[in-house]
């Protein structure tokens, strides 16, 4: 009788971009900890001082990928790229992606309207993840707002206050942006009209149908997130807090999964999650 030759799924091969960086680093030691997604490419700027050195040296591992500049050479047994890197840099990896058929997961931020209907426009020939934030959590609390929102339309102050390290170069936060896209969707309100950045002097009296920002950047915060729905005699403050960018790799391993399963079109964290 023939024994049972049940064979495991090939790993999905993925490639890192900004492999030497903070991010980078998370997400390579959590490609090495699973088992159905494996480290096929590192991509770094050319001045980095990691080009040419093993990408998970810094585990005490050889993985046999060499960190290189070469996007080509970098994507050349990669399925998916998984990038957090700069809006430009960002653009120029998706556009290498959608020539090979590369698929891709994007948790860059900063991004103008142009380039989010640039990365539309390339999704179209591959299939890509964007989301400002990879956190599970952080996308069940976006999921918690749209329904908060929805009850709490009129008589709230909406406020949403953020914080973060002192490297961060784009204020507000991505995550903080789209807590105020999903906030003013749900309300019927348009964030660009609505949005509120500053506030100095005398400022008058507070238009109840805008949305505030604050931004606090300081020491080593990974990201907390809180949004302020005051009303008179009561307030709810929604809060997520990230410890560790562990979270973000988790979500975008996720993110890489669902991507198996789609050709082309652009989805978000939503998408993923079935929260949509």
């Amino acid at each position: 009788m023939a024994g049972n030759t049940s064979t495991a799924p090939t790993p999905v091969r993925v490639a890192v971009a900004g492999a030497s960086g903070r991010m980078g680093r998370m997400l390579i030691e959590a490609l090495r900890a699973t088992d159905d997604c494996v480290l096929a490419g590192a991509l770094d700027v050319a001045a980095s001082p990691g080009i040419g050195s093993d990408a998970t040296a810094f585990l005490g591992h050889a993985s046999g990928v060499a960190i290189t500049s070469d996007l080509r050479v970098g994507l050349q047994n990669a399925d998916v790229l998984i990038d957090f890197t700069r809006p430009e840099g960002t653009l120029a990896h998706l556009a290498v992606c959608a020539e090979l058929g590369v698929k891709m997961v994007i948790g860059t931020t900063g991004f103008s309207d142009e380039q989010k209907a640039e990365i539309a426009s390339l999704a179209q020939r591959t299939a890509v993840v964007m989301a400002p934030n990879m956190s599970v959590g952080v996308n069940v609390t976006l999921k918690l707002l749209e329904m908060a929102a929805k009850a709490m339309a009129t008589g709230y102050d909406i406020e949403i206050i953020e914080a973060h390290h002192r490297h961060k170069v784009d204020a507000p936060s991505g995550t903080a942006l789209k807590m105020g896209e999903v906030i003013a969707e749900a309300m019927g309100r348009d964030l660009k009209e609505c949005a509120v950045y500053a506030r100095e002097g005398i400022t008058g009296e507070r238009d109840p149908s805008s949305i505030g920002f604050a931004a606090i950047r300081g020491g080593d915060i990974v990201g907390d997130h809180t949004v302020l729905f005051a009303g008179i005699g009561e307030r709810i403050e929604i809060t997520h807090k990230s410890s560790s960018r562990t979270t973000y790799a988790q979500g975008s391993l996720r993110a890489v999964r669902y991507l198996a399963a789609h050709k082309t079109g652009l989805h978000d964290m939503f998408d993923v999650l079935g929260l949509n």
